[in-house]
């Protein structure tokens, strides 16, 4: 073992502590963390570590420094230091007493039973020679995973990065989930409409925006005058926002039901108590993870054994879909977004979460995106209120929402007159093809608001890429005529499977006023697989963050560099005569087949053969 002065490295590590981190005073425990030397006198951290120890596992666990934070109990950080930086980490990763990050690592599999644990690994005597590992573990997993760069971060930043992780994410959304699911079953028993159940959650969240509400509702002893006092702390949020009367007057009337259903407005504590379990489970939430579609979310949750909105061919398109169709257009700071078909708002709220980040903090910037860059369209009232509310949690952006139909005249002047550079869209799939609207009816309506040269990314049934007559083909002629076609993605089968929606979907990236050279060469993608699985009572979900870590930014990078790789996507000159997505072209890759995946392709084919059943609508895992 090296001789250097491990003491020098601790001192590194408190010196930057202490000079980076105001809220926290070394050996005084005051304000947001505590912070102790390889004992603590939290009883729950004692009995965590017991066993832990680096030599035989006998005996306690002493990292270097253990901080926890004041302000978040679940939270816990431990740090082990090593004067040489050739201790760092070994390579087989158990030799606990003589590398760094074999050792913090083995203190956080301990303390994660009732901890998430940031564990930090430091080596070095000099502040040009330090090496700096970190590591997630949060409560009840299994492994550590590696987060961070290799510098030293301030405690805020170390906080900040561990509740904004996509672990954290995960972990969250699913707490989030398990919570709507009871919640649900609660609405449900006092026999509150599936579609009024996210109106009532909106209308609250929005409530919890004003400071004397969240102060005084617990006080009111009638349920009746609280409902009322909800209702109108609601009206006058958004009239203080400026929505407009005719907007203001639609909203007052979607959330008027709370002061008239029997068990919110008559039974003693139910709304006091919806209003708390909000407060405690998603509120929270929203805070933290600022720029997701929570009320698209549970909307989906509630209806999930509806047949309320079937009909209207309402399909609310899955967060990291609206997430990766934001980024293949592109969107930016700059970027002026446009959702003729609004529904709860999520293409918007995913827009606006990259056009902030990508504003780096600028606040004029960033006032300006909320006020001025995001426009929709929702024909129905009932998803207008929630689109509104929506953007109004997420601190702006209900303003240019339109209550009406994305082909009226009036709608469509006032739209273009703010130049959007972006549509994103997820049109309502039409039900009866003799009399519903076309898919392609609501694209053209977009392209026809866009600036030239401005994207177009929309999510519609595969039928609408695959027809080579009839309506369809007319559309995708007129189409070609005046955009271009850029690129289409064939969607995962499954992709609506929270929905409880069996439609096999594709994406389709126009370029909006520029007509389709014939020369061009089209980028078409075979995106069957997002590294989501499907789990009992959590429906389909990324749960190793396959999608998120890895798969997005390679279906992102092949399509902006065009890349004609077997197995997953190809380039090809098309017209409207031709079908438009990868399976029709892209070779084949055999290399990866398997004797599982022949055995289940028959099994599909039996099935699909013996119920007539369209085969994507199986579960054959």
């Amino acid at each position: 073992m090296s001789t250097k002065n491990e003491a020098n490295t601790e001192t590194i590590f408190e010196d930057f502590v202490k000079n980076h981190a105001d809220a926290i005073a070394l050996g005084a425990n005051l304000h947001d963390y505590i912070y102790e030397r390889q004992t603590s006198q939290n009883e729950k951290i004692k009995k965590s570590l017991a066993g832990a120890s680096k030599k035989d596992g006998s005996g306690k666990g002493r990292p270097d420094f253990i901080i926890q934070s004041r302000k978040n109990s679940d939270f816990i950080v431990a740090v082990e230091c090593k004067a040489d930086t050739k201790y760092h980490e070994s390579k087989t990763g158990d030799q606990y007493d003589d590398y760094a990050a074999d050792g913090v690592k083995l203190y956080s599999s301990f303390l994660s039973k009732n901890y998430d644990v940031l564990s930090i690994a430091v080596s070095g005597e000099t502040p040009q020679t330090l090496k700096v590992s970190y590591f997630l573990q949060l409560k009840g997993e299994q492994t550590a995973t590696p987060i961070f760069a290799d510098k030293l971060l301030s405690l805020s930043d170390l906080y900040d990065g561990y509740i904004k992780s996509p672990e954290k994410f995960r972990q969250d959304y699913q707490t989030l989930m398990v919570f709507s699911k009871t919640l649900n079953e609660k609405l449900h028993s006092w026999k509150i409409a599936e579609d009024e159940r996210a109106l009532l959650i909106s209308c609250v969240l929005i409530a919890l925006e004003n400071e004397g509400f969240v102060k005084t509702y617990a006080s009111y002893k009638e349920a009746k005058q609280l409902a009322e006092y909800l209702v109108k702390t609601v009206h006058n949020e958004f009239e203080n926002g400026k929505v407009g009367d005719r907007k203001l007057e639609v909203l007052d009337a979607r959330f008027s039901f709370l002061k008239t259903n029997s068990t919110l407005s008559n039974k003693k504590d139910a709304l006091k108590e919806v209003i708390a379990d909000i407060n405690d489970n998603i509120k929270d939430f929203i805070k933290t993870h600022e720029y997701f579609d929570v009320l698209g979310q549970l909307y989906i949750e509630f209806l999930r054994y509806a047949n309320s909105d079937k009909g209207l061919g309402i399909v609310l398109t899955p967060p990291h879909i609206t997430e990766f169709m934001a980024e293949v257009a592109e969107v930016n700071k700059d970027s002026i977004v446009y959702d003729n078909c609004t529904g709860t708002g999520g293409f918007l709220v995913s827009a606006m979460n990259l056009m902030i980040k990508d504003a780096k903090g600028d606040s004029e910037k960033i006032k300006n995106v909320k006020q001025n860059q995001l426009i929709g369209v929702e024909y129905s009232d009932k998803i207008f209120a929630l689109a509104c509310s929506n953007m109004f949690i997420h601190q702006d952006g209900k303003t240019n929402i339109y209550l009406g139909d994305c082909f009226d005249d009036e709608i469509k002047s006032a739209v273009k007159k703010q130049n959007p550079n972006v549509g994103l869209l997820n049109p309502p799939y039409k039900a009866d093809k003799k009399t519903d609207t076309d898919e392609y009816e609501f694209i053209l309506a977009n392209l026809e608001c866009l600036t030239q040269g401005g994207k177009c990314v929309a999510i519609v049934p595969m039928q609408e890429a695959l027809a080579t007559s009839g309506k369809v083909w007319e559309y995708k002629k007129k189409i070609l005529k005046n955009h271009t076609l850029e690129a289409v993605f064939s969607m995962p089968d499954e992709l609506f499977f929270n929905s409880k929606v069996g439609v096999v979907s594709c994406i389709i990236v126009f370029t909006a006023k520029r007509p389709h050279p014939a020369d061009k060469e089209v980028y078409f993608g075979y995106y069957k697989n997002d590294g989501f699985v499907k789990r009992k009572n959590k429906g389909r979900i990324d749960l190793f963050g396959k999608f998120e870590n890895e798969i997005k930014r390679q279906w992102i990078t092949n399509y902006r560099n065009h890349k004609d790789i077997a197995g997953l996507s190809v380039l090809k000159n098309v017209t409207a005569n031709n079908e438009w997505c990868a399976e029709a072209y892209m070779e084949t890759d055999y290399s990866n087949l398997t004797i599982d995946d022949f055995a289940k392709a028959v099994k599909k084919f039996v099935v699909f053969k013996v119920s007539g059943l369209d085969e994507t609508h199986g579960n054959y895992e």
